[in-house]
């Protein structure tokens, strides 16, 4: 069975992306930063090393310091999938960010999209 193409794709070519999405609705870069860092455990500077490395998105979330053990309250719908029963590991942590993104673009406050 192939991958889907998503996997093999460079975090740092959806990353602006992300970025573009929260900014349009009035939010900011570092707030997507915060949120990618809460979801994965990257410190910034790990962060910023794996978008210059162009890593792909499977092997940013394989390498993850620390997967935010929170994020197992994360539900809703993306791409019309509730997240909660993707079953593939590293889709759902894919859609983990699709869904914080989404929040943080609909304006959700800060505490609410990290799940404190």
């Amino acid at each position: 069975m192939t991958k889907p193409r998503i996997y093999t794709t460079s975090f740092a070519s959806v990353y602006p992306l992300y970025v573009a999405k929260v900014e349009r609705k009035g939010r900011v870069k570092t707030e997507v930063d915060e949120v990618i860092r809460w979801l994965t455990g990257y410190s910034q500077d790990e962060f910023e090393a794996q978008l210059e490395n162009q890593t792909d998105l499977e092997t940013f979330f394989a390498k993850a310091p620390r997967l935010n053990p929170s994020r197992a309250l994360i539900k809703g719908v993306v791409c019309g999938v509730r997240v909660e029963d993707i079953e593939e590991p590293t889709m759902r942590e894919i859609r983990y960010l699709d869904k914080l993104i989404d929040e943080l673009a609909k304006g959700k406050a800060m505490e609410k999209v990290l799940r404190e």
